[in-house]
C-alpha cells in the first residue's frame, strides 16, 4: 500500500513538472546539473546536533576527513548541542538548501523528540537524508557502587527501592532517554530520569556516583569499562557485542528488549538531488573504506552507508518506532 502511495505522489509530482513551461522546465534542470557540476566549491559546513566528545560528533569526524578528500573541499564540524538536538536541527532546517550546510544527527532531534514536544520543523518535510552512517547498541552502566552485577539483579533492586534510583541520559528526549523508559515500561520499575545537556556531562556523574546508571554508546565509555570505574550490565541489542562477548544482552534478561542508536547525515530539504547523490557517494565510499569500516567496528557500531532513498525509509519507520514507545512508556519532557 505504501509503495503504491508513494508511487503516485512521485507520478503527481511528475505531472505537474511538465505543466511547466518548457524553457522554465529545462531551466530548472539546468541549473541543478550546474549546481553539481561546480559543487563544491568552498569548505562544507557540518552541523553536529550534540557537543565535542559525543558519539554524534565522534562518528562525524570519522567520515569528515575521507569526505573531505573525496569531495575537494574540507568539511568542516560545527557543534550545537543542546535541547537534545532541536537547536540544531532548527539550524539546519533553515539553513540555505545549497549544499554548503550538512547535519549529522542522531534519533533524538529527529523521530524521538517530535513525538514529546512541539518543535518548529518537520523531520519529513524540512529534511532530505543523505545516507545512513552507522548503527550501534547501547550499553546501560552503572556506578561500582550499586549492588547489582546483572540487569535481573537491577530489576530486583528498583523494585525493592521505587525512586530511590536515579539515570542520567543526554537531554530529554534523546536516544538513551528513551531506552531506559522502555526498560522501566517492560519491567515495571520506577527509576527517576536526570536529564543532563550532553553525553559527556552525564557520563562524568556517573563516573563520579552522583548518578546510579545511564545507558550509553560503546566507544566513550569502553575505557571506563575496563578500568571497572563503571560497572556493565547489559547490551541493549538482541545479540552481544564483540566488544564486549562477557556482557550478556539485555533481552536474555527482558525477552524482546533492544534500543539501539543510529547516527545519519542530511541536508536542509530542497537542496538540489544532484548534490545530495554527490555527497552520498562521498559518504558511502567514506563508511566502506576498509579503514573506517575497521574504526566503527572498534567502536561497536555496525557502519552502513545507504543511499538516500533507503535511508529516507528508514527514518520514516523509525519515527514510526519511537512513537509507539513513547506512547506506550508514558515517557515526558520533563
Amino acid at each position: 500500500m505504501r509503495s503504491t502511495r508513494l508511487w503516485r505522489l512521485g507520478g503527481a509530482a511528475v505531472g505537474w513538472a511538465f505543466l511547466l513551461p518548457p524553457s522554465v522546465f529545462l531551466l530548472a534542470v539546468t541549473a541543478g546539473v550546474a549546481a553539481a557540476q561546480d559543487y563544491p566549491s568552498r569548505p562544507v559546513r557540518v552541523i553536529v546536533s550534540t557537543a565535542a566528545g559525543s558519539t554524534p560528533d565522534v562518528t562525524a569526524r570519522l567520515v569528515a576527513p575521507a569526505m573531505s578528500r573525496l569531495l575537494g573541499q574540507q568539511l568542516v564540524l560545527d557543534n550545537r548541542g543542546g535541547a537534545g538536538g532541536l537547536i540544531a536541527a532548527e539550524l539546519v532546517a533553515n539553513s540555505v538548501p545549497d549544499g554548503y550546510t550538512l547535519f549529522v544527527a542522531s534519533p533524538g532531534s529527529l523521530t524521538i523528540l517530535p513525538h514529546m514536544r512541539k518543535v518548529p520543523y518537520d523531520t519529513i518535510r524540512d529534511f532530505a537524508p543523505i545516507g545512513l552512517i552507522s548503527i550501534g547498541p547501547f550499553l546501560l552502566i552503572t556506578h561500582p557502587a550499586v549492588p547489582a552485577k546483572s540487569v535481573k539483579e537491577l530489576i530486583a533492586l528498583a523494585k525493592a527501592r521505587p525512586g530511590a534510583m536515579s539515570y542520567a541520559s543526554a537531554g530529554n528526549g534523546v536516544a538513551n532517554h528513551l531506552a531506559m523508559e522502555l526498560v522501566k515500561q517492560m519491567t515495571g520499575v520506577n527509576i527517576v530520569h536526570v536529564p543532563y545537556k550532553a553525553a559527556p556531562q552525564a557520563v562524568t556523574d556517573v563516573l563520579a556516583g552522583n548518578i546510579q546508571m545511564m545507558f550509553n554508546s560503546i566507544a566513550p565509555v569502553l575505557p571506563h569499562v575496563k578500568s571497572e570505574r563503571v560497572r556493565a550490565l547489559g547490551i541493549a541489542s538482541p545479540k552481544r557485542s564483540p566488544q564486549l562477548p562477557d556482557v550478556p544482552a539485555i533481552a536474555e534478561t527482558v525477552p524482546g528488549y533492544e534500543s539501539e542508536n543510529w547516527f545519519g547525515m542530511f541536508a536542509p530539504a530542497k537542496t538540489p538531488k544532484p548534490i545530495i547523490a554527490s555527497v552520498s557517494d562521498a559518504l558511502a565510499k567514506a563508511v566502506r573504506s576498509p579503514e573506517i569500516k575497521a574504526q566503527f567496528e572498534a567502536l561497536g557500531a555496525d557502519p552502513v552507508g545507504s543511499s538516500p532513498g533507503e535511508f529516507a525509509a528508514f527514518v520514516r519507520r523509525d519515527m514510526e518506532r519511537w512513537a509507539r514507545v513513547v506512547k506506550i512508556s508514558g515517557a515526558k519532557i520533563d
